[in-house]
């Protein structure tokens, strides 16, 4: 008597997983991620993006950095205070203008890790799209259920997009505390002095183009010129510092909208995309499972305020000592 063979189980896709289940392949995702789109290959794709309007969107997230920073001060200080509507309202404020390398990266983190279906075209990079991505994730499906209503599930949506949407907008902090570090390096190197911002770094600059035209335009000739300003100091004109200060803005944000190139790998390397990327899973996860909050905290941009201050006050310094 022949006897059939068992019938092998099929393989369970994410869409089929338990939340447990689906959380795990995500964070067992990360590193495959992390190598497909933060490695030199993948961070020049990314970066093809930042082409166009992203070089001038670059300055003036610079400029709201601040106000974006005060008001996740303001909105925690709410939630301690029992004020948590107020917190939640100033946490839901985009501050920060949503670059096109942002929009990609939040596109490739929904379809590429998280598995969800988004519309291919330039439609992926819509935020209303990655919305009904969420609410139509089969991964979701059962959460999206437990709401008790059509409001809920979209506040749900706008939490999970909103973690992600922090975690993308963590590359324009990175990138000013990688333009403050070639900052230092360009003070150290060329003015043998401590030059965390362009603010410390433009009187520098301002006298080094006050001393060459000085020289340049002595009525003795170059060398007497030299000999002369190697002696007496030129005077730099406060609008000859301000006219630099705005040159050197400029060209630092510029240079912020493509520092990512070099910053991603290296971020690769050290584990820091990795890291972030899992803490970003933490918290979709907490969003899911309904077990409370546990809002994504975009750190770095503490960390490039700590670089302004350290500017600020090395400016300040610099006016008192003269």
């Amino acid at each position: 008597m022949i006897t059939s063979s068992p019938t092998e189980a099929a393989p369970r896709t994410p869409e089929t997983l338990d939340l447990p289940d689906y959380i795990q392949t995500l964070r067992h995702a990360v590193d495959p991620f992390v190598a497909e789109h933060f490695s030199w290959r993948g961070t020049l794709r990314l970066h093809r993006n930042a082409l166009g309007w992203d070089i001038f969107r670059a300055p003036v997230n610079i400029i709201l950095s601040p106000v974006f920073v005060l008001t996740r001060i303001v909105a925690y200080l709410c939630n301690r205070l029992g004020l948590r509507r107020g917190g939640a309202w100033l946490a839901r404020r985009r501050i920060l203008l949503r670059t096109s390398v942002a929009r990609r990266v939040e596109t490739c983190i929904i379809a590429d890790l998280l598995g969800l279906p988004v519309t291919a075209g330039k439609t992926a990079f819509d935020q209303t799209t990655l919305e009904h991505a969420v609410l139509a994730a089969p991964q979701f499906r059962e959460t999206l259920r437990r709401c008790e209503n059509a409001d809920d599930a979209r506040a749900l949506s706008h939490r999970v997009l909103g973690a992600v949407s922090e975690y993308a907008g963590t590359r324009s902090a990175v990138s000013e505390i990688t333009t403050v570090l070639f900052t230092l390096l360009t003070g150290a190197v060329v003015f043998q002095a401590l030059t965390p911002g362009m603010i410390s770094m433009a009187p520098g600059v301002a006298e080094a183009m006050a001393h060459t035209t000085a020289i340049a335009n002595f009525p003795l000739g170059q060398t007497i010129g030299g000999a002369w300003y190697g002696v007496f100091a030129t005077d730099t004109s406060p609008w000859l510092v301000v006219a630099t200060l705005a040159v050197l803005v400029m060209l630092g944000s510029i240079f912020a909208a493509f520092v990512g190139i070099l910053a991603d790998p290296v971020q690769s390397r050290l584990g820091i995309h990795r890291r972030r990327l899992l803490r970003l899973i933490d918290t979709i996860e907490v969003e899911l499972d309904g077990a409370g909050e546990k809002p994504f905290v975009a750190r770095e941009h503490y960390y490039a305020r700590a670089f302004d201050l350290w500017d600020a006050g090395a400016s300040l310094l610099r006016v008192f000592r003269n």
